[in-house]
């Protein structure tokens, strides 16, 4: 799968779960070769994933004051970056909605005490069509999408995850779409001694809080609202939009990651978390 490093691979069951670090814009689809390994993750990482009837993306790229949730039954492209080549403007991901599933996600956040709204025109934004493209290329299995929240509070972020876990039950694909490394300065410039020092202390970090079986709960979601008492933790990210997509998907498992593939592109190293289906 070119340069990567799996923890805790194991015989695990299939993942319902997965925590993923997206790129950077559209680059994946455009076969950029920093991001090759990248490519070759998304491309093979639906062998360690349930096979969806639905998948719920939760996505860095949309925030709301309060939750949302994509309920359009085909929703349009939403091409949310600037810069990038003319062919990455036509670029088309032509899976259906679920009206219906977003209709129940947002009940269920309202009877939670989670005040959550519908929005019936907000296209696919590049958190979801980036990395589906390059999993599901067939783009038969319905997709939605629920936003971060404006306060970017940790703890709500987790208790946004809490407040959806039943869906765990059902055949329904959960993805946290950002990155445990979102730096764009950093990405512009050639990596040091020093900062890839400071990337590989976060990702070190991260991994222990999110694998670690020593932890309990309590003190893992402690960790977790505190994530930039790290020293390295605000070289990593400047502002945590891409990191909080990770504490919803722990709200909804509620437990440590069973599986972390860490993977380089464009000179830094970033992780996806996994968590398989419950019996």
């Amino acid at each position: 799968m070119g340069s990567k490093t799996v923890y805790g691979a194991g015989d695990q069951q299939l993942g319902s779960i997965i925590f993923i670090s997206h790129g950077g814009g559209p680059w994946p689809l455009l076969k950029d070769p920093r991001h090759a390994n990248l490519i070759d993750f998304f491309q093979e990482v639906p062998t360690l994933l349930i096979s969806p009837q639905a998948i719920l993306v939760i996505s860095a790229h949309w925030e709301e004051d309060a939750p949302v949730v994509q309920s359009s039954p085909h929703p349009e492209m939403l091409y949310d970056y600037y810069g990038f080549p003319e062919e990455s403007y036509r670029i088309t991901y032509p899976a259906p909605g679920h009206p219906e599933l977003a209709r129940r996600i947002s009940t269920i956040l309202n009877a939670s005490g989670i005040k959550s709204s519908l929005d019936s025109t907000r296209g696919y934004d590049h958190g979801l069509f980036v990395p589906l493209m390059l999993m599901y290329p067939d783009a038969i299995v319905p997709c939605l999408q629920l936003s971060l929240l404006s306060s970017l509070d940790p703890g709500q972020h987790m208790q946004l995850g809490k407040a959806i876990r039943e869906l765990r039950k059902e055949n329904i694909l959960i993805i946290g779409s950002g990155s445990s490394f979102h730096n764009l300065r950093a990405f512009r410039e050639p990596p040091t001694a020093a900062t890839i020092g400071l990337n590989q202390e976060f990702e070190g970090w991260l991994r222990n809080v999110m694998v670690s079986r020593e932890l309990s709960e309590s003190e893992r979601e402690q960790q977790l609202v505190r994530w930039d008492d790290s020293r390295a933790a605000r070289y990593c990210h400047p502002r945590e939009e891409h990191l909080l997509p990770l504490h919803v998907c722990y709200g909804v498992a509620g437990g440590p990651a069973d599986r972390v593939v860490e993977v380089e592109y464009m000179e830094r190293t970033a992780s996806m978390y996994i968590w398989s289906t419950t019996d």
